[in-house]
């Protein structure tokens, strides 16, 4: 029995080995043939001479630049004028409207005007402009209301994108914060002070010599404050503070009175930061040029930037003054510059701050038509032991020879007769302001 099983197993594994054989044999059949001699022999090619290689349009493969030849590879639509380089600073447009106007800013890849270069844009179906005095802006008035396109056009040295920027140009005003109003925005280092930060003190002209220059802590219910800009240098607060100043009125900045550049006041941020930390209320103003409502709402505009991120107690406040004769808005009308104040004043009540006017008497009565800005603060300047402004006020600014502890200079006094709250962020449009008679002259500033 063991032998018949041996030779059936060793039949078994034969079978198996000459199965293998044959699968391992037709795999590899071709082979096979030509070992042993019974594959057709397949005639030689003689090797052609060798030629360089032929690139075809559109090649693709080894020839990695093949595509550049390759006519339908781009997109041959062009909608307008390509202006593509190579080299050279790269530039894009940003744009904003008010009303029926369009202000067109050249900026590089960080976001920073470019100047010094006299761009031209392309106004699809309206024109062509060029930025003559090469400040990176170019401003187009007396547009109807509509869709606009606009692209720049070429420039050399520069990266411009073969793209197109529109935007909608509005009929009516908007009293409201301009859109990238940061970018028409600058510092003294941009301009010439001497030039540009000219106002005249009307108050100080018109002083009859009977002005109080103490400081008057004695009056009722009312606060005592200052008003400072650069032109009071570098302020110590703590020592401000311990003078028994309660509030603070700060420059932020100023229209240019020949250029009409939006100027920040170089200690704007030092003297905000500083009356804060020192527990000193703080309220802001900005010296006005503006010549039209669209001017207006730039200023208004740049006053917001500037104070967004700080708690402001105390009104925003326009000032109103003239530049002796050589400002850029003296010659306006009293209708005109009323209007631009209202312009000024409603953008700011717009984005939820109070507000308000500052001018001397004289500038009050004869310059501004006061009914039509009659919802607002008034702020008066006037130099004297008793004020003889006829109308109603809510600070009066009585002398600008004052002296204060931590100040190195001469110094605006004023008194507030509004009750401030100031345990309230009154930047967010809160309530807590409420008139109090004036028992020196009589008048009584209006409250809410």
């Amino acid at each position: 029995m063991d032998s018949k099983r041996m030779r059936r197993a060793m039949a078994c594994m034969i079978v198996i080995f000459l199965a293998v054989f044959a699968v391992i044999a037709i795999m590899n059949f071709d082979t096979v043939k030509q070992k042993l001699g019974l594959a057709e022999e397949t005639p030689v090619q003689e090797e052609e001479p060798e030629q360089e290689e032929q690139v075809n349009e559109g090649q693709i493969g080894n020839n990695l630049s093949g595509f550049l030849t390759d006519e339908t590879f781009f997109d041959q639509e062009v909608k307008f004028k390509s202006i593509e380089s190579y080299s050279g600073r790269n530039v894009s447009l940003m744009m904003s409207s008010v009303a029926k106007d369009l202000r067109i800013m050249v900026v590089d890849s960080v976001g920073r005007l470019v100047t010094g270069a006299d761009f031209t844009v392309t106004i699809q179906d309206v024109g062509e402009y060029t930025d003559n005095d090469k400040d990176g802006v170019i401003y187009v008035d007396g547009l109807r209301s509509g869709e606009y396109s606009v692209f720049l056009n070429e420039k050399d040295g520069f990266r411009v994108p073969n793209t197109i920027t529109t935007i909608q140009v509005r009929q009516d005003i908007e009293y409201r914060v301009i859109d990238n109003i940061e970018y028409l925005m600058l510092t003294e280092d941009d301009i010439d002070p001497a030039k540009e930060d000219k106002a005249v003190n009307g108050a100080e002209e018109a002083a009859d010599g009977t002005e109080n220059m103490e400081l008057q802590f004695d009056n009722g219910s009312a606060k005592l404050g200052i008003d400072v800009s650069k032109w009071n240098q570098e302020i110590d607060w703590e020592a401000v503070k311990e003078a028994g100043i309660e509030f603070a009125i700060i420059r932020c900045g100023y229209r240019g009175a020949s250029t009409g550049a939006l100027v920040i006041d170089p200690r704007y941020k030092e003297n905000i930061e500083g009356a804060i930390e020192a527990g000193i209320p703080v309220g802001v103003y900005f010296f006005t040029q503006a010549r039209d409502e669209v001017e207006a709402v730039e200023e208004a505009s740049m006053v917001i930037r500037l104070i967004e991120e700080y708690d402001v107690d105390y009104p925003v406040f326009l000032d109103s003054e003239s530049t002796g004769g050589r400002g850029r808005a003296d010659g306006l009308s009293r209708d005109d510059r009323t209007q631009a104040h209202r312009a000024f004043l409603q953008t700011i009540e717009a984005a939820g701050y109070e507000t308000g006017v500052y001018a001397s008497r004289n500038w009050l009565n004869d310059e501004l038509d006061m009914t039509r800005l009659s919802d607002y603060r008034v702020w008066l300047a006037e130099y004297a032991q008793t004020p003889t402004y006829d109308e109603y006020y809510h600070m009066w600014q009585y002398t600008s020879k004052g002296t204060v502890d931590g100040i190195s200079t001469n110094v605006d006094l004023n008194l507030c007769y509004m009750n401030i709250d100031t345990s309230i962020n009154h930047a967010k449009g809160a309530a807590g302001y409420s008139g109090v008679v004036n028992g020196d002259s009589g008048n009584v500033p209006t409250g809410d």
